[in-house]
């Protein structure tokens, strides 16, 4: 999706465009959730804006200076939904060859598509205990962009389920404080209003 003539063969460009697209706005925050360097963001951000996938909007700041945020297009959704239906296709092949157990198609498939993994992990298309299964399975390695989005994966998932975990935990606790009418308390009177 580059200018230089190889549209639609760069991963880092659908992942910016997947994060504008769930509304991040600032290059610094696609920089922080993409885990690319905010220079790499500025460029793709520059060249998806002359291919029309984004506009920037430019507004002034409280202090005078520029505040820029980045929009998808229709045209941008339109182009990240296909390379996610694409992507989702090509993951569920990748668990067909894992759950078969044939170690060479899995290692060949996986080999012509290894640049598309960090995006199928960001995008949450495949998942990241699978794929360190099959990268284990296969004993390959992770790239370190592999590696970057699989962490970053498993830690969103971990603050998920953590808060998941709170919630249940709070909800346990609200249905055992409730109602005092059904304990036990060894005969000792609570003191409720009607005792007085």
């Amino acid at each position: 999706m580059s200018s230089d003539g190889a549209q639609g063969q760069s991963p880092n460009h659908f992942m910016v465009l997947d994060a504008i697209s769930r509304g991040v706005k600032k290059i610094s925050d696609i920089s922080r959730i993409t885990k690319l360097s905010k220079d790499e963001v500025e460029l793709i951000v520059n060249d998806l804006k002359s291919q029309k996938l984004i506009f920037i909007n430019e507004k002034k700041g409280f202090f005078g200076g520029k505040k820029i945020e980045v929009y998808t297009t229709d045209t941008g959704f339109k182009v990240l939904d296909s390379k996610k239906q694409e992507l989702v296709s090509k993951s569920k092949y990748l668990q067909q060859l894992y759950e078969t157990g044939n170690k060479r198609q899995l290692q060949s498939y996986m080999d012509d598509n290894r640049s598309w993994m960090p995006m199928m992990l960001f995008s949450g298309l495949i998942n990241m205990v699978m794929f360190t299964s099959m990268m284990s399975f296969m004993g390959m390695p992770m790239t370190p962009a592999e590696s970057t989005q699989a962490e970053s994966q498993a830690s969103e998932s971990g603050n998920s389920a953590s808060e998941d975990s709170g919630s249940a935990s709070d909800d346990a606790g609200g249905a055992d404080s409730g109602d005092y009418s059904e304990a036990d308390f060894g005969g000792m009177d609570m003191g409720g209003f009607d005792s007085f």
